[in-house]
């Protein structure tokens, strides 16, 4: 049922009614003219016909006021929003921007790029697939800062992956504390699935903790922990002194503690096929949460308002 915002605007309608009973009538003085019998008989007649067209103006007023006191108290009818349908998961993606992610050793669309373009490429697509989810972004480096709370806005989401540069969290690798600020924002999570998606293309080399400690935490808190290991070469076939060799067992580790998965990329057809492996993580179906609007229906008798009153400055021209 249509209602009105600002009902109490209906008290100025009859404000022009009361203007003309309490207001003094304004003088007209001059002087009068003595005319001919049949000439006062012929503007006896035209008077009629004007008084019948001012008559007629009249009312062309009232109903111009009566259309914008109308639109002034603010018509407007609540009508239900479709509900967005949410999966009753938490998810935060944990991306490394580590000095290492410059390598150029992967293809995307018959290119070589960069480890970080392959990834910010399909990272985005993959959070604009997650609609239903709140996704985070937390970025790691020599230190972890968090890029984007939790939000619905997926899009929002993916445009912060794009715009992902080196060097803004330091250039070595801090995969604890990138988790571990993950687990932070968590902490007070009511969601009924929580998980987090850890990229690396490195070894923790910085911070004082230890990662298999972290994902024991997230185990505790029971946040799954899934890792993506990029990168050509990995430390246990390339060596612990190897540039650009990624610590795929240390990741395998933290996933398998949380209850996670594991992935290895080495490729960016890898990095497609692990985004569409993670499409199917578990998700709490849900219809979402009911909403309703405000639609406007002042427009109306503003525009109603708007045409009379078009025609009255007509009609008073042609008297």
């Amino acid at each position: 049922m249509p209602e009105l915002a600002f009902p109490l605007a209906l008290l100025l309608l009859p404000l022009p009614w009361l203007a003309a009973r309490l207001l003094p009538a304004a003088q007209n003085g001059g002087a009068a003219l003595e005319v001919p019998d049949s000439i006062a008989d012929a503007l006896m007649a035209g008077d009629d016909a004007r008084g019948s067209a001012v008559h007629d103006l009249h009312w062309l007023r009232w109903g111009v006021w009566v259309l914008a006191v109308l639109a002034l108290s603010g018509p407007r009818m609540l009508e239900p929003v479709p509900a967005l349908k949410v999966s009753g998961r938490d998810m935060a993606v944990v991306l490394d921007l580590s000095g290492s992610m410059v390598r150029e050793d992967f293809y995307l669309d018959g290119r070589t790029v960069t480890r970080l373009e392959a990834v910010t490429q399909v990272g985005a697509e993959f959070a604009r697939r997650r609609a239903g989810d709140r996704v985070a972004l937390i970025v790691f480096g020599s230190e972890a800062y968090y890029a984007a709370p939790f939000t619905y806005d997926v899009e929002g989401i993916a445009q912060q992956i794009e715009k992902s540069q080196i060097g803004v969290s330091g250039r070595a690798t801090n995969i604890s504390d990138g988790l571990g600020l993950a687990l932070k924002r968590m902490a007070k999570s009511e969601a009924a699935s929580r998980v987090v998606i850890l990229l690396s293309d490195g070894k923790n080399n910085a911070g004082a903790t230890n990662p298999r400690g972290v994902a024991q935490l997230a185990a505790q808190m029971g946040v799954r922990v899934h890792t993506i290991a990029l990168g050509p070469e990995d430390l246990e076939t390339a060596g612990e002194d190897a540039r650009g060799a990624v610590d795929a067992a240390t990741l395998k580790a933290m996933s398998e503690i949380s209850g996670g998965e594991s992935f290895r990329v080495k490729t960016t057809d890898d990095l497609f096929a692990v985004t569409e492996a993670l499409d199917q993580l578990e998700a709490t179906d849900s219809d979402g949460l009911a909403a309703e609007v405000w639609r406007a229906l002042w427009l109306w008798p503003a525009g109603l308002a708007a045409l009379l009153l078009a025609w009255l400055g007509w009609r008073e021209a042609q008297i």
